[in-house]
């Protein structure tokens, strides 16, 4: 229970304290106004399209790999168990992969080692995706970057001074949670390591990509999710007058570091993930204030978006539970 007690509290402090540090001074009856009244919630309304389209793609890749093991998940439960392993990992980082195979093997029988085998290899595609991406997005941006640095006369030097001590700080203590993180989920299938039956089945789990009828579909609906997951984030960009018209590479490597920021182990990436999109939006030539507010809009709203989605998956799962029964 303590040590359950501490793996929930430590991931809000970190985030509490980042963000308590990056809004301490901020004039939170002005960012009322702009919520109320200077932004465009239609543009924010449809990015949820593209939230929610990205788990439901995400399921149907799931199903894919679990087909050849002889597992046959329903896409109704399958995106039920995508929705609440979201909303659980707001509560514990990091618990909705295993939380989504224990929900598949109580509503349809899925083996749960299985299962997870299939899950360690959607985190090593979508690790490979997100850094491939972030390097294209790198390369494309350099010309744009260097551009920018010569129009506005700031200087490498000079870029690396307008980021405070504390900004450091922050960054230092981001990347030992973020090993801290990895080190933890690591750990946490030390379970299936019990027995040489459990041992074969995390190994089937994990080989099961090799055993994909369409293996052109299953990276398309990879490529999708992450396509999805990006437009979820830009669309959002159209709710404020100073990001309106942000140049769509400039935002897609925006969003490449805030994909990173998310692995920090905090709730939804709070704190981490403010940090980091706010840094490099204004270094993209966007005032402090309206990145500071961008991030904190944005990133309040679609973890909200997560929230609804989680409660509703766990309630439709119960009534499918208790329609199975």
């Amino acid at each position: 229970m303590f040590k359950t007690l501490i793996k929930i509290l430590i991931p809000f402090a970190l985030g509490a304290a980042i963000l308590w540090w990056m809004y301490r001074s901020e004039d939170f009856e002005g960012l009322w106004r702009v919520v109320t009244g200077g932004m465009q919630w239609g543009w924010m309304l449809f990015s949820f399209v593209f939230g929610i389209l990205a788990m439901v793609v995400r399921a149907v890749r799931w199903r894919m790999t679990l087909e050849p093991l002889g597992e046959h998940a329903r896409l109704r439960t399958a995106t039920d168990a995508i929705f609440l392993s979201y909303g659980a990992s707001l509560v514990v980082p990091r618990i909705g992969e295993v939380m989504r195979c224990g929900t598949l093997k109580r509503t349809d029988g899925v083996s749960f080692t299985k299962s997870v085998g299939t899950v360690l290899t959607e985190r090593v595609v979508d690790s490979v995706l997100i850094v491939l991406l972030t390097v294209l997005s790198l390369l494309t941006q350099l010309p744009i970057f260097l551009n920018f640095l010569r129009t506005t006369g700031i200087t490498p030097a000079g870029l690396i001074n307008r980021f405070t001590q504390t900004g450091y700080i922050v960054t230092a203590i981001c990347f030992v949670a973020l090993v801290a993180g990895l080190v933890f989920l690591t750990s946490r299938y030390a379970m299936v390591r019990k027995g040489r039956d459990l041992l074969r089945d995390m190994k089937d789990g994990i080989l099961s990509l090799r055993q994909v009828r369409r293996p052109w579909l299953y990276w398309a609906l990879s490529l999708g999710i992450w396509v999805c997951y990006f437009l979820h984030f830009y669309t959002a960009f159209f709710c404020f007058e100073e990001t309106a018209h942000f140049p769509v590479l400039g935002a897609f490597l925006v969003f490449c570091v805030g994909s990173f920021a998310v692995l920090v182990p905090t709730p939804n990436g709070a704190g981490p993930w403010h940090f980091a999109v706010k840094t490099m939006l204004v270094i993209y030539g966007v005032a402090e204030v309206p990145a500071v507010t961008f991030a904190l809009v944005v990133h309040t709203v679609q973890t909200l978006l997560v929230a609804v989605l989680g409660i509703g998956a766990w309630a439709d799962l119960g009534f499918v539970r208790r329609k199975n029964n």
